[in-house]
């Protein structure tokens, strides 16, 4: 297996696209990677996406993408593993590097949640749940988020107000991220008083809907010196799966994919959380912020409250958790939230990351979790040049 590098990437802002489509939204974000970079040209095109079908009215994404394009008739095709489809795609793509079937593959992500209308779009996410013993019954994904976070603060003895503060972090780190859709800073009050959603879970402990694109263009690790002064190496990259239903599992405080993911990686990078300096996690809601962290070994299981009230987790701390302030503020555009993950921690590594910059941060970790945790693809990435 040869060793991968990502060359370069680019993003769009997370916000209402209202004006742009699926293909020229993410050919935003691809205009920017290519850039960056001069490669002789695309291989292939391994692209994440979730809800186009229900929403866009379109399948056939990878076509679409490489028409738009102009990288005809390069291998073009969609990854969907429901909010974990970009990651799943960043996988599928350092497979393809790796195994020696291409050379120069883009990858990314791309999703337009504000095409739906009504309740459209939340019917469209829900079906990452199970449709047949959760969706049929109502449950929705906060509902279902509720349930977890009731029973961990039951569990743990953890107070409601622990998790506003994780929220108010997220916004602390967004309000530096020019492509944040809610780059702004709040207080434990605004969380806690804002609109009930289902209890405990409350407006500002969920991530927003928004639309966005990201795109990254990887290739040999050998090679990489010929096309770019400054590129980073993906040394670890695992995905793993739990059950759909959150009703079979043995242990609802613990997202078992995102453990089995993360010790697959840890492994394949040679090194543990303590090695990590920057990560970007998924935190859909407040309640799976808390639980991704413990469960990649950054906290006891219980304790990540006591660790954020001391700082562990801002820059200078224990581990940098999501400068880019997460899905939280950052935004959640579900089928490219992966690729955001992989495109930020890469901006930390290259020293590009402005005034989310990690201080001399060598090592990253991304986290990217389909459904209530039914599958998680993990990434650790390195400084290389």
């Amino acid at each position: 297996m040869r060793r991968v590098a990502i060359l370069s990437y680019g993003l769009t802002k997370v916000e209402k696209h209202w004006r742009k489509s699926l293909r020229e939204l993410f050919g935003d974000a691809a205009k920017e990677a290519l850039k960056e970079t001069k490669i002789p040209g695309l291989d292939a095109l391994i692209v994440g996406n979730m809800c186009a079908s229900d929403l866009s009215d379109q399948n056939n994404i990878g076509a679409l993408l490489a028409d738009h394009l102009g990288i005809i008739p390069s291998t073009a095709y969609r990854v969907e593993a429901a909010c974990g489809s970009g990651g799943a795609a960043v996988l599928a793509a350092y497979a393809s590097v790796a195994s020696g079937m291409y050379n120069f593959v883009m990858t990314g992500g791309v999703e337009k949640l504000t095409d739906g209308v009504g309740g459209e779009t939340t019917r469209s996410l829900g079906k990452a749940a199970d449709a047949e013993y959760e969706l049929f019954f109502g449950s929705s994904f906060v509902s279902l988020n509720a349930l977890i976070m009731n029973h961990y603060m039951h569990v743990y003895h953890v107070s409601r107000e622990a998790f506003a503060d994780l929220a108010v972090l997220m916004h602390k780190n967004g309000a530096r991220n020019p492509y944040a859709q809610l780059p702004f800073e709040i207080t434990r009050e605004t969380v806690l008083n804002s609109e009930k959603i289902a209890d405990p879970i409350t407006l500002y402990d969920c991530a927003p809907v928004g639309d966005g694109a990201a795109a990254i263009i990887m290739c040999p690790l050998e090679d990489a010196p010929k096309y770019s002064d400054n590129f980073v190496e993906i040394s670890g990259v695992a995905g793993a799966t739990d059950t759909i239903n959150i009703s079979s599992r043995s242990d609802l405080l613990s997202l078992n994919s995102t453990v089995v993911a993360a010790d697959k990686a840890y492994k394949m990078a040679k090194v543990t959380p303590a090695d990590i300096d920057v990560a970007e996690i998924h935190d859909t809601f407040t309640i799976t912020g808390a639980l991704s962290i413990e469960d990649l070994g950054f906290s006891e299981k219980g304790k990540f409250n006591k660790l954020l009230s001391d700082g562990a987790f801002e820059p200078g701390g224990v581990v940098t958790i999501n400068p880019s302030g997460g899905l939280k503020s950052r935004g959640h555009p579900v089928g490219a939230t992966g690729s955001y993950q992989v495109a930020e921690v890469t901006m930390q590594l290259m020293g590009r990351a402005g005034r989310m910059q990690v201080p001399n941060a060598e090592a990253g970790l991304t986290q990217n979790i389909g459904g209530s945790g039914s599958s998680t693809y993990v990434a650790i990435l390195r400084r290389a040049r």
